[in-house]
């Protein structure tokens, strides 16, 4: 029996991409394997860290990374480091930022709710610019003895500077910059592209394309940033003469060991490490003209299978408003004319069997979408009969 059937959960169809409350995707099985073996063993975790940051440099072009329990806990690392630096009293003093640079300069149109994550180090946003456009000297202007940071959300590029420019303005005032490139793949580029742009730190999540374990993530970018966020993201002992790292007093990197830091609630384990890293090398093979064809048959599934019913219009979008190289089966109700709504077909998805889980965010529009990067073989014909069931129930 398996484990869900034991647990008395139901397995659903996720047509919602790789959202974290519908469990991500199904996991390669080789990184089902490193995740298993991993686990049958234990390991320095520093150790382990050390040889995922040589595989992450290799990946990404950066000099450094570690694996995190998320793209969130990413964020809140790589602002934690930006904060404190190699400074083990901050470290210590985090989320208080009493005494300390603590401001962030962003974009107005690059705030969103993920950004918590950032303020949860210790971190204030200064906002710059307006929805339609942002000046290069408005970043210049907000840039002062407070400054600890710039912030940069990927993926939202109108009316903002490119991130070549806003790393140099920054890198002018010796100040680093993080980037918050969670969902940023595809293009598989992208893995790249933001550290060769200028960011001194990236995040990624490690449970969308990537299709490593859900709650991994990875922040690469500068390796002194990097050692940073390592110390305060490991379980440490705090005892001087026989800490594992006790060479960074010995050389004068570090005042001493610092105490659990403000990451040490995002602990990541050996297996989410072994399992992460396992996808990063399997993603550098895999075939994305071919992986991109199969989305696009199963979008053209789901479309065919309820743009002849009254008061629906259905097409496959691709990409998406925000660029993003992923198709998508975007579905319209007429209500007055289907006899239903959005909101309504969705609940019956949800509430079937088995349950399907499509996007809901444009549902008050009248809009239903389906995204393909999750679902297994044969599920998009699933979801293609079911919508039409639901949009049929009403009438």
């Amino acid at each position: 029996m398996h484990v869900y059937e034991k647990l008395g959960v139901r397995r659903l169809i996720n047509g919602r991409s790789f959202s974290t409350k519908a469990g991500g995707c199904a996991l390669p099985r080789e990184v089902l394997d490193a995740m298993r073996e991993a686990g049958e063993y234990c390991v320095r975790m520093d150790e382990l860290q050390a040889a995922a940051s040589e595989v992450i440099a290799r990946a990404t072009g950066a000099e450094a990374g570690i694996v995190t329990s998320g793209a969130s806990a990413a964020l809140t690392l790589g602002a934690a480091a930006c904060l404190a630096r190699l400074d083990v009293n901050r470290m210590n003093q985090l989320p208080d930022t009493t005494g300390m640079p603590n401001e962030f300069v962003t974009h107005r149109v690059h705030r969103n709710d993920y950004d918590h994550a950032v303020r949860l180090a210790g971190a204030k946003f200064v906002e710059v610019g307006f929805s339609y456009y942002t000046f290069s000297y408005e970043v210049e202007s907000a840039i002062t003895a407070r400054t600890a940071a710039l912030y940069y959300e990927a993926g939202a590029n109108h009316g903002v500077l490119p991130l070549e420019k806003y790393a140099a303005i920054a890198h002018r005032h010796g100040l680093p910059v993080l980037v918050d490139a969670a969902p940023e793949m595809p293009p598989a580029s992208n893995l790249r592209s933001f550290v060769a742009a200028g960011a001194d730190l990236v995040a990624f999540s490690g449970g969308k394309h990537l299709q490593g374990p859900q709650a991994t993530g990875i922040l690469c970018g500068r390796r002194d940033l990097i050692l940073s966020a390592t110390l305060q993201h490991q379980d440490m002992d705090v005892f001087p003469e026989t800490w594992p790292l006790r060479s960074l007093v010995e050389s004068g990197t570090v005042l001493g060991p610092p105490h659990h830091g403000i990451g040490r609630g995002f602990k990541v384990g050996k297996e989410e490490i072994a399992g992460l890293v396992t996808a990063l090398e399997l993603y550098q093979g895999r075939d994305f003209a071919a992986e991109r064809a199969r989305w696009t048959a199963d979008m053209e599934c789901v479309v065919a299978g309820v743009r002849d019913l009254p008061g629906i219009s259905a097409h496959v979008q691709y990409p998406q408003p925000n660029g993003r190289e992923v198709p998508s089966a975007l579905v319209r109700i007429d209500s007055a004319m289907a006899g239903t709504n959005a909101h309504a077909v969705i609940n019956a998805l949800q509430a079937g069997e088995p349950p399907i889980w499509v996007f809901e965010k444009f549902a008050r529009s009248g809009e239903i979408v389906v995204f393909p990067e999750a679902l297994r073989p044969g599920e998009a014909a699933t979801i293609a009969r079911r919508l039409r069931e639901a949009l049929q129930a009403e009438r």
